[in-house]
């Protein structure tokens, strides 16, 4: 895999030659929201909100901010592991416990280093705060990728608590590609475990081994993001080759084809076989050609963006855009592209329906946007 900021140069190519595939048709508009900038972090990837209403969040080099939206000021919290920074990888995502409020355990996922490389971890912690910040004590390493490998590159990693209290987690392929198919390992899957990161009970691939039963779905290539709708169902959205990103409704036991099938091309440019070559992989419910690099993704739900409720909310990388898709039972549609400027990573939806967003790179900004 080529580093995300070739993309864009891929994605011209792909609009102006030979390769070009119309994509949905975008409703191109001036931001329909008001954007508070809350604070500014270096190269952040995710945030996650406490109860008493400040912010958690990931910076890739491995440090972990608590921000007080009322006051703009951030704090540091203490006890984060080595992580490894390079590539793709660092500090990822962050998400509390669904009993948090009585245990103040925190779950986190990161690159780490070992034999052959880097590959994803995610662990769990006691986070215990102060005026200023906290600190992560009695961590515990709960799950972790098969395999190891050079480069940096696809670990994804989003964690996302499911209505069952069940733990998710969306494992890159770390630009492997082929053990995306692989049953012998977890790399290119959806993971379903319980929260101290055994593998949950009626998993579709159970009785087949120990690894076998943490995989709910395979045949995935970079999952960047991932969300419940208000139905219970589950959305993935993940990173293509070039072309090809994919928003996908994951069901139990079905196969997505990476890296077997793509609506895009190998960076090299060798061409792919498309979804509609192999009825028996699931295809994706919206796909783009050129590229929007999809970093995060929320399935809205609050009253605030009223017409938007229902609605895949997907930050965008090279597309420096929030780009928003209509769900209509099992068919998803791109409804509108909002251009931000800027390289957008992590988003999240607050309990007041306000949507929160965070910039990618050295001095991402953390943003709350309501309406205009």
């Amino acid at each position: 895999m080529m580093h995300l900021g070739l993309r864009v140069t891929y994605a011209l190519a792909l609009v102006n030659g030979a390769l070009a595939i119309p994509s949905q048709q975008l409703d191109i508009r001036q931001q329909p929201f008001k954007s508070t900038a809350i604070t500014d972090h270096a190269e952040p990837w995710a945030f996650a909100f406490l109860p008493d209403n400040r912010v958690l969040v990931t910076e890739r080099r491995g440090n972990l901010r608590i921000v007080d939206p009322a006051t703009k000021s951030k704090g540091t919290i203490t006890g984060v592991p080595t992580v490894a920074y390079g590539g793709q990888g660092g500090l990822h995502d962050i998400a509390l416990h669904p009993k948090y409020a009585e245990n103040s355990i925190v779950y986190i996922s990161y690159a780490e280093s070992g034999t052959g490389g880097a590959g994803g971890a995610v662990a769990r912690a006691k986070l215990t705060l102060n005026a200023n910040g906290g600190s992560l004590s009695g961590l515990e390493v709960i799950w972790r990728h098969s395999q190891k490998a050079s480069g940096g590159l696809q670990f994804a990693c989003r964690l996302l608590f499911g209505p069952d209290e069940a733990l998710w987690i969306s494992s890159g392929e770390i630009n492997q590609m082929t053990p995306a198919q692989s049953m012998t390992g977890n790399l290119g899957k959806m993971i379903k475990l319980y929260d101290n990161g055994t593998a949950f009970a009626g998993n579709p691939f159970a009785s087949q081994g120990a690894i076998q039963a943490q995989i709910w779905s395979l045949g995935h290539r970079n999952p960047l993001g991932i969300d419940w709708d208000a139905q219970g169902r589950l959305w993935e959205v993940e990173m293509g080759p070039m072309g090809g990103d994919e928003l996908n409704l994951i069901e139990p036991g079905k196969n997505y084809g990476w890296p077997l099938v793509s609506e895009g091309r190998h960076y090299d440019g060798r061409t792919i076989p498309q979804h509609s070559t192999r009825p028996d992989f699931a295809p994706p419910k919206a796909f783009w050609v050129p590229v929007i690099s999809p970093a995060g993704l929320i399935i809205y739900k609050g009253n605030l963006f009223s017409s938007w409720k229902g609605n895949a909310i997907i930050t965008g990388l090279s597309s420096q855009s929030i780009v928003r898709v209509t769900i209509t039972g099992d068919t998803a549609k791109e409804a509108q592209r909002i251009s931000m400027g800027k390289r957008m990573r992590g988003i999240r939806e607050d309990k007041d329906g306000a949507i929160w967003v965070i910039e990618d790179g050295a001095s991402g900004r953390l943003l709350k946007l309501t309406p205009n």
